[in-house]
Formats: C-alpha cells, sequence, structure tokens
C-alpha cells in the first residue's frame, strides 16, 4: 500500500505518472530479495531476510557517460562508497547499489567486475562505485554475508524503469524504520520552471528513527502507536531496542543542475527525514547523494580518454532553484512512507518480529486530527 492510495498526502507538490524514481526519464531500478530459513541465528546458514537494490542513472554505460553528481551527510555513522571521488571531481560514474552493513564490500566488487566486462579486461582504468548500506541484524544473519555478486547481476538485470517494488525488497528486505517495518520507497515530484518541466525522483533504504518521535502531517502517530500499542522489536542477546539503523537517500532529477547544486539538493533530503520525526541521533548512518542526468554527454575517466579542452553545460539559474528544494524535501517524505505502508510484518532471527505500519490504522489517526493531507 503507498500513502496515496491512502489519500495521505506529504507536502503540496504533483507527483510524477509513476510516483517513484524512475520519473525521471532513463532511471532504472531493480531488486534481488533473500529469504529464506526461520527460527535460531546460526550465522552463516540464517535465517536470512536481506538482498540488494540497484539504481542505473541512464541507459548507456555511465562508467563511460558519467553524471553531475553531489552528496552530503546529515549523520556519519554508516556507509555510501565512492563520496570522495564525487567531492572531487562532481562525477558519478557508476550504478548506485544498496544492501546491508556486511556486505558492501561484496557488492562494490561485483559492480567493478561489471565495469570490466562492461569496457573489456584489457582497458585500463579505476573504478570507485557507489555502494551505500544499512544494518539489518535484528531480522538478518547479517554476520553471514548472504549476498553474492550473482545477487548484484540478477539485480542490474532486472533493473527496469516502471514502477518500483517497496517494502521488504531488495536492501530494504531487513530493514526496521520508527521502530516498525521499514525498507525501500520511493516517491517523486513534477517541477515547472519557466518553459521547462523537471522530474525529481527519491528512493530511500529506510531504516531509521525511532517509535517515540515518529509523526505524519505532524500528529504524532509514534506515541498513538506506541510500544504497548504495537510492540518494538527487542532482540535476545543485549535487549537492543531501536535506534540504531541508518537511512540512504537517493536523488535523482533532469534538471540541469552542476556538482555544487546536487550537493544542495542531497542537503535538503535530511528535511524530509526529519519530517517524519528523526533527528539523525547518534548511531545512525544518513547519507544522501544526488545526480543530475542533464549535461549527459560528459567524457569518460578512462585513462586517455578523448575528450575536448572545453565543455558547454547547462546550469539552473540559482534564482529558480527553490521549486528542486522543496521537491526533494517532499519526495524524500513520502518515499519514507512509502516503504513503511509497503512492507509488511516480518519475522526474522531468533523469532524476533518486526511489524508493519497498518495504512488503515494510520488513515483513522490522521483523520482524528483532519490531517490525512496539508490542505484540510
Amino acid at each position: 500500500m503507498r500513502a496515496r492510495k491512502l489519500g495521505i498526502e506529504t507536502g503540496s507538490g504533483t507527483p510524477g505518472p509513476l510516483n517513484t524514481i524512475t520519473d525521471v526519464a532513463g532511471v532504472r531500478v531493480g531488486h534481488t530479495t533473500l529469504i529464506e530459513g526461520e527460527g535460531r541465528l546460526v550465522v552463516r546458514k540464517g535465517p536470512v531476510r536481506t538482498g540488494v537494490t540497484v539504481i542505473v542513472p541512464h541507459g548507456g554505460e555511465i562508467s563511460e557517460e558519467p553524471l553531475f553528481a553531489g552528496c552530503h551527510r546529515l549523520n556519519g555513522n554508516g556507509e555510501l562508497t565512492g563520496l570522495e571521488w564525487i567531492r572531487e571531481s562532481g562525477l558519478l560514474a557508476s550504478p548506485i547499489a544498496l544492501t546491508n552493513s556486511h556486505s558492501v564490500g561484496i557488492v562494490r566488487d561485483a559492480l567493478v567486475r561489471r565495469e570490466i566486462d562492461a569496457r573489456g579486461p584489457g582497458k585500463l582504468f579505476w573504478s570507485l562505485p557507489v555502494v551505500g548500506e544499512t544494518w539489518d541484524g535484528c531480522l538478518n544473519d547479517i554476520n553471514g554475508q548472504h549476498v553474492g555478486p550473482e545477487h548484484v547481476f540478477a539485480a542490474l538485470d532486472s533493473a527496469s524503469g516502471a514502477c518500483v517494488a517497496e517494502g521488504n525488497v531488495g536492501g530494504g528486505t531487513g530493514m526496521v524504520a520508527h521502530d516498525f517495518k521499514g525498507g525501500c520507497g520511493t516517491a517523486s515530484r513534477i517541477v515547472d520552471v519557466e518553459n521547462h518541466r523537471y522530474a525529481v525522483g527519491v528512493l530511500v533504504q529506510a531504516n531509521h528513527g525511532t517509535r517515540a518521535t515518529f509523526q505524519v502531517n505532524g500528529v504524532p502517530v509514534g506515541q498513538i502507536l506506541s510500544d504497548g500499542v504495537v510492540p518494538i522489536p527487542l532482540l535476545p542477546e543485549e535487549q537492543w531496542r531501536g535506534a540504531a539503523g541508518s537511512i540512504i537517500v537517493v536523488v535523482a532529477t533532469d534538471a540541469p543542475l552542476l556538482p555544487h547544486q546536487l550537493s544542495r539538493l542531497a542537503q535538503r533530503a535530511g528535511f524530509g527525514v526529519g519530517a517524519l520525526g528523526a533527528f539523525g541521533d547518534n548511531y545512525s548512518g544518513d547519507i544522501f547523494i544526488a545526480f543530475s542526468t542533464a549535461n549527459r554527454g560528459l567524457p569518460s575517466m578512462s585513462y586517455g580518454a578523448a575528450s575536448p579542452a572545453v565543455l558547454p553545460v547547462e546550469m539552473l539559474s540559482l534564482s529558480y532553484i527553490d521549486p528542486l528544494f522543496q521537491a526533494t524535501v517532499e519526495a524524500t517524505e513520502e518515499a519514507i512512507l512509502n516503504a513503511m505502508l509497503g512492507a509488511e510484518t516480518m519475522e526474522g532471527r531468533d523469532g524476533v518480529v518486526v511489524h508493519g505500519l497498518d495504512g488503515q490504522r494510520l488513515v483513522e489517526i490522521l483523520d482524528r486530527y483532519n490531517r490525512r493531507t496539508y490542505r484540510q
């Protein structure tokens, strides 16, 4: 179930036709979901509740046709590889993959292998893939490292520009958000600027936040659906409860933004995260990346690659960037809510149960406060 199917609207902007990150033309998303076993945790055997998600930025070979990109760190207890080169060069030159914390290296190496195969084994180049993580050890045998290269390749092969699966899928399979079941979610906004129409799409891997601070349209939903109403997951070994997670936000747009503008766009994702009550707690890795499909045709970063000395690019005037900021905030907020509403109650390792956020129950709460939308 998605927020808008329930009549829940976050913000005042207009979503794209699919209301997904794939409303940005050329962007594709693929998932591989791994769900196996049940009962007591046995490291390297399961239970398995994990996977990998890939975002492919355009229909060509991204390593040969990089795109302008920027990034932002709200809180750094997490990982999104490849960001140093993005900060340095302003270029994204790989697909973006999302998985669990202990599978980042495996997924990164698989993306290197993909690039070797794409360029040819004799081509001299360097590869700095972008791979993000959040921790799914509440439900998954995370130390078993069950994600393999074949799962990355399967996600790439399945990547599509159609509707994007949400909830307990791909890298979001075992995630927890605001002490409800979390996962992958997406949303978009359409922005009109003078004679131009641009799309802003967001995809999140939501594994962050606490129940007590969770709110929707200003309504304290987490306090109403407290632990006594909907149990909070509890790990047996350390009596662990919530507040140990992260969120990765991927923002895509077809607006002609330069790297410094895209870093500003990525920064605004933090307002969308905060709108639902998260506050970037100490143990949360809140890391955001934004890229633009405009100005495509930038030269390859391969050694010896031929390119003109001077490249013409387009840039959106700063006088017109505010609607894109607002679109990013709103789409991020809605993507997180879609991840939570799309996720179903899951039982994982050692019988730990994480309950899904019941959509009808949420509607009843918002209607009680007349806050199903901002315009009520």
